[in-house]
């Protein structure tokens, strides 16, 4: 393998290889249309433009390169990685296991990097070691694994061995999320998993991912529109709704309302309640 090798899936669960700096390769997307990126004017998924928005992103704020910004603003008023920083702030969360570009998983208490990392990042299904970008994690307060790679229960597990008790973590895979749940009741520490990058789950992962995440986002997921709605305490948007599916979930989901700037209508309701418009296909 390459040693300078990034795998993502993004923009419509688009499969993108980026090599020493270059785009190698982009598969066909499996969601053509995305209210979230009708938004930023893309109002058909294609391969074409995935490229195109993949190598604005590289120049843009270096995604996969030793330029790699991590001072990057809000992107979404209720995404993991808004939500895991405002409960940084409040105090909720003393740490967040996330995953980077360029590093793998990292362990922070900075809200700010961790809201840099994630907030304009989808699924990051392989990445190699970029010298740059872990100095400025590390100075950033950010730690990684020895070796730098993505393993989220071993990140989980190293936050849990640095002496923090309340802690985050991002997990985009049912296998993650029960392993670091087995970790927090194991250690007796509070774990609040985030099921993210969901899109095209099974059925049958989809529920157990709710039985043991406490939000998760549904992404252009049917059947987690489903199941998570109907277990849900609260819901976040109505397009690409986020779910809170336990009581910390749901406070989370509260203290980040207390951050979003534009107004806001808190209103009982059924749930799932879902935007006319949804992703296409739903998968």
């Amino acid at each position: 393998m390459p040693a300078d090798r990034h795998v993502l899936e993004l923009l419509g669960k688009t499969r993108v290889v980026i090599e020493r700096g270059k785009v190698v390769e982009v598969g066909e997307p499996l969601v053509r249309y995305c209210p979230l990126w009708e938004k930023l004017g893309i109002k058909r998924i294609d391969s074409d433009v995935v490229r195109s928005r993949v190598e604005f992103q590289m120049r843009d704020f270096g995604l996969c390169s030793p330029n790699r910004r991590l001072d990057l603003g809000v992107f979404v008023d209720f995404g993991a990685s808004e939500t895991l920083m405002t409960a940084l702030r409040r105090n909720i969360l003393d740490a967040v296991v996330s995953v980077c570009d360029g590093a793998g998983t990292v362990i922070t208490s900075n809200p700010e990097l961790v809201q840099g990392i994630g907030a304009r990042i989808s699924g990051i299904l392989e990445t190699s070691p970029i010298d740059a970008v872990l100095k400025r994690l590390k100075a950033l307060g950010g730690v990684t694994l020895n070796p730098p790679r993505i393993d989220q229960a071993e990140g989980l597990r190293k936050a849990i061995e640095m002496g923090f008790s309340r802690i985050g973590v991002t997990v985009a895979s049912v296998e993650d999320a029960l392993a670091c749940r087995t970790l927090g009741e194991e250690s007796g520490k509070s774990v609040v998993i985030f099921g993210v990058h969901l899109t095209g789950i099974s059925a049958s992962d989809a529920e157990r991912i709710c039985e043991v995440a406490d939000v998760v986002t549904a992404c252009a997921s049917s059947v987690l529109r489903e199941l998570a709605g109907k277990k849900a305490l609260l819901q976040a948007g109505t397009a690409i709704p986020m779910f809170a599916l336990t009581q910390i979930g749901k406070e989370l989901m509260l203290e980040r309302a207390k951050e979003v700037q534009r107004t806001l209508i808190l209103s009982a309701s059924k749930i799932p309640k879902l935007a006319e418009r949804q992703p296409e296909p739903l998968i």
